[in-house]
């Protein structure tokens, strides 16, 4: 009888961490192919909280890289003026909104800036970020602990690394930017 009881306790274990890990994964469709992300929820859990509530209402949906600085990252996010299918669409904007939704709190944390991180934009105020976010193509170490690491590419930088750069003369603004065709939940 004990076990039968420990091999359930097991399985129970084993099924509750599987669908808690697959919560926590979600999937960025660039025009090249989808790019898998896992989210770290123990770390950062209100930005986690605000990026899946953002993606899977849709809100990721058509936003531009509207900031990719090559050897750097890809910014994209401004839900406000970066949809390029918005009325409210503004390519010299983008970057200056952010969702409806309040800013939130800084999570910093020992998570370092490593190539395919996913970090929070923000103002030259640490609780300030609210909507917009940046992968990096490299590490970037002078980030640590001044800006909120919530999640890391696990399949695709690959596709990551064919958004379209932007000019460097101009804190890699991009002209005709690559967009994000959808963000959700796998």
């Amino acid at each position: 009888m004990n076990k039968i009881l420990i091999n359930l306790f097991i399985l129970f274990f084993f099924i509750t961490n599987q669908s808690i890990a697959e919560e926590n994964i979600m999937i960025l469709k660039l025009k090249d192919g989808d790019v898998k992300i896992e989210l770290f929820e123990d770390v950062a859990p209100n930005h986690v909280k605000r990026i899946k509530e953002l993606a899977n209402d849709g809100k990721y949906d058509n936003v531009v890289f509207h900031r990719v600085i090559d050897g750097f990252m890809a910014q994209t996010g401004d839900v406000k003026f970066g949809n390029s299918e918005s009325k409210d669409f503004d390519l010299r904007r983008a970057g200056m909104g952010g969702s409806d939704l309040p800013d939130l709190k800084q999570e910093f944390s020992s998570l370092p800036h490593d190539r395919g991180t996913l970090s929070m934009a923000r103002s030259s105020d640490p609780n300030s970020a609210n909507s917009q976010f940046f992968i990096c193509f490299k590490p970037a170490p002078f980030l640590d602990r001044q800006y909120t690491v919530f999640g890391k590419v696990v399949e695709g930088m690959d596709l990551v690394d064919k958004i379209k750069r932007g000019d460097e003369s101009n804190n890699g603004s991009v002209s005709d930017p690559d967009k994000i065709i959808s963000f959700k939940s796998q």
